[in-house]
């Protein structure tokens, strides 16, 4: 059974920095697996935030993100990690950590079978 606990989160002001974590049984983090954050905010799809292959050398971000999150793993620890930085009141939402067994990061819901529960993150102005 693969299972993914998404840690971390909170209120933040704006401006302001949240880490979130994102710690897979050793099944999810076999080899060749990507992992993505994504996050759904109230009324609205879940939406590709970052993603990173399994080496760690190739990451990918929504352009809404850029600069200004960070996508990092570490297979030791079976956990990836979403840094974030000048947070905006836009940011806030719930945030999801996926991974599928593929060759390239994905940004499509309906290509990752495996998700957390969720961290609410939540940006005040």
């Amino acid at each position: 059974q693969v299972q993914l606990v998404e840690s971390g989160g909170g209120l933040v002001q704006a401006g302001g920095s949240l880490s979130l974590s994102c710690t897979a049984s050793e099944r999810a983090f076999s080899n060749y697996n990507i992992m993505a954050w994504f996050r759904q905010a109230p009324g609205k799809e879940r939406e590709f935030v970052a993603g990173i292959n399994w080496s760690g050398g190739s990451t990918l971000y929504a352009d809404s993100v850029k600069g200004r999150f960070t996508i990092s793993r570490d297979n030791a620890k079976n956990t990836v990690y979403l840094q974030m930085n000048s947070l905006k009141p836009e940011d806030t939402a719930v945030y999801y950590c996926a991974t599928e067994r593929r060759w390239s990061i994905a940004t499509k819901r309906f290509e990752y079978e495996y998700w957390g529960q969720g961290a609410q993150v939540t940006v005040s102005s």
